[in-house]
């Protein structure tokens, strides 16, 4: 048998690999960016903390909506103080996820050679905005609302990424931030005056 007869027979031996499985419908979703999210982590982070805030700032506007819709649509064999538990343990755990992500925001700003923390709070804002509803809803959407809402996943898992880089790269970290802009003609460092070329010296008279 020839080699290349021997390669052949090698080649049809061999099983097909098998085709990698796509990942699970609810993990894309987890890691897909939420609308309006910026992309960048240090900005991201922010976005999750502003909308994290608003969320938890809710509660206590809130609560009296969720009570009385608790209270109305029970369901068999429920308590409603257990059901109520349940959004105090969500305000504990949000408590300290945003500790989670101010301590990698400022990990970030620690980092970054040139000053981010006013990128950062432009993030933090654009987060709460979420939370920004008109007149036409009411109390008892807005509670809706909240009672569903949770906090992307995406957002601990970049969060953490981000503190670990900041603490890794130092002073080389760097946030995707427009560069700064040209100065004006105005602001513009004067062109340095030409030198004079050096005086011929004078030939002394002959006798």
């Amino acid at each position: 048998m020839t080699p290349f007869a021997i390669a052949l027979a090698l080649f049809a031996q061999d099983p097909a690999p098998a085709a990698e499985a796509p990942p699970p419908a609810a993990a894309v979703a987890e890691d897909r960016l939420p609308t309006g999210a910026p992309r960048d982590d240090y900005q991201f982070v922010g976005w999750c903390y502003g909308a994290l805030r608003g969320y938890l700032d809710l509660h206590d506007e809130v609560m009296p909506e969720v009570t009385r819709i608790e209270s109305q649509f029970r369901k068999p064999g429920t308590s409603l103080a257990d059901d109520l538990k349940v959004y105090a343990d969500m305000q504990k755990q949000g408590r300290a996820q945003l500790k989670t992500f101010q301590a990698a925001l400022t990990a970030a700003e620690k980092a970054s050679v040139r000053p981010i923390n006013t990128i950062g709070a432009g993030a933090v804002r654009q987060g709460r905005q979420v939370w920004n509803v008109g007149p036409e809803v009411t109390k008892a959407r807005k509670a809706q609302e909240w009672m569903s809402w949770t906090l992307p996943a995406r957002c601990e898992t970049v969060a953490a990424s981000l503190e670990q880089k900041a603490k890794l790269m130092g002073a080389t970290f760097r946030v995707n931030e427009a560069p700064p802009p040209a100065p004006t003609s105005a602001e513009a460092p004067a062109s340095p005056a030409p030198e004079s070329p050096p005086a011929e010296a004078t030939p002394a008279p002959t006798r």
